[in-house]
């Protein structure tokens, strides 16, 4: 029941959208893969009575197909929430960074709306300053559980993994400070451990390097490398590795200034094979000044 990674791409956008015509040329363009290769997938795909072709160019996933794709199910969601966000002052003075209102929109909600309409229900914030303002949100999302973050004034990120480092199995880990546009990088389904990443010629930020579609390297600042955001997805085998390596990591000599990705992105990276999963600049962005916040939304420049 293992599938390829090209099958399992094009078995989760039919998927996902099997009310909508998927020509060979659409799923090549969209799926970045040659021509020849998509006809190949579609085949094989069919001659395993994974899907079903329909008229129109249309397809419909079958049971057969529902159940080769059950051990690539996301199963959860974390959300990092429990920093300060100084950056962001004087907006973060009363009010933690992930519920700051963008067009009317609290930050951490682009990100929820999409983890819900993907059908995850599991669903746990890692809060610390302010915390209690996160309860605004159970009205919205009454599912969440939060876990409490005492250590967030003393430490970075990393503290907040601590809480949480026993159920990273096939789940994703939000940090709550990005504002997502396209909520379609949020799937029901997930090939293998990943991180989000957008390809730049050069970077002054958080970037990882790649060898063959996985993280060979993590770095601040770099060319030809992939912009790193905060969004990454664990399997079954990876999440539970992370359990005993976060605590490692953590315990280290200056170990509590740590940010979290530093754990398999670098202290323990041989322990793990990550893809980058790719986004675009329209995709997603993080917020991370009080100047950049004015420049998206206007109600902040007055």
């Amino acid at each position: 029941m293992n599938l390829t990674y090209n099958q399992f791409e094009i078995l989760v956008t039919i998927e996902c959208e099997q009310d909508k015509k998927h020509t060979q040329r659409t799923l090549a363009a969209r799926l970045d893969m040659s021509l020849g290769l998509v006809n190949k997938t579609l085949e094989e795909l069919k001659e395993q009575e994974l899907i079903l072709a329909r008229t129109g160019s249309r397809y419909e996933v079958t049971l057969k197909g529902y159940n080769w794709l059950e051990p690539y199910k996301v199963k959860k969601a974390i959300f990092i929430a429990a920093g300060f966000g100084s950056r962001l002052v004087p907006i973060t003075l009363n009010t933690p960074k992930p519920l700051i209102l963008v067009h009317g929109k609290r930050i951490i909600e682009t990100l929820l709306d999409a983890v819900v309409d993907a059908g995850i229900k599991d669903i746990t914030i890692v809060r610390g300053y302010l915390g209690e303002q996160f309860d605004v949100l159970l009205k919205k999302y009454p599912t969440i559980k939060f876990v409490e973050n005492p250590l967030y004034n003393e430490s970075n990120n990393i503290s907040s993994m601590m809480m949480v480092r026993e159920n990273l199995s096939n789940s994703y880990v939000f940090e709550s400070d990005l504002m997502l546009y396209n909520p379609k990088l949020i799937r029901k389904y997930e090939y293998t451990s990943n991180y989000l990443g957008m390809k730049v010629d050069m970077t002054d930020d958080w970037c990882f390097f790649t060898k063959r579609g996985y993280i060979s390297k993590l770095g601040v600042g770099g060319k030809n490398c992939h912009h790193m955001f905060g969004i990454s997805y664990w399997n079954k085998e990876d999440g539970e590795k992370m359990a005993d390596d976060i605590k490692a990591s953590f315990e280290m000599p200056g170990g509590k200034e740590k940010y979290w990705d530093e754990v398999a992105l670098r202290d323990f990276i041989s322990h793990y094979k990550i893809m980058v999963k790719p986004c675009h600049k329209e995709d997603i962005i993080e917020i991370d000044t009080f100047n950049e916040l004015k420049a998206i939304d206007p109600i902040y420049a007055v």
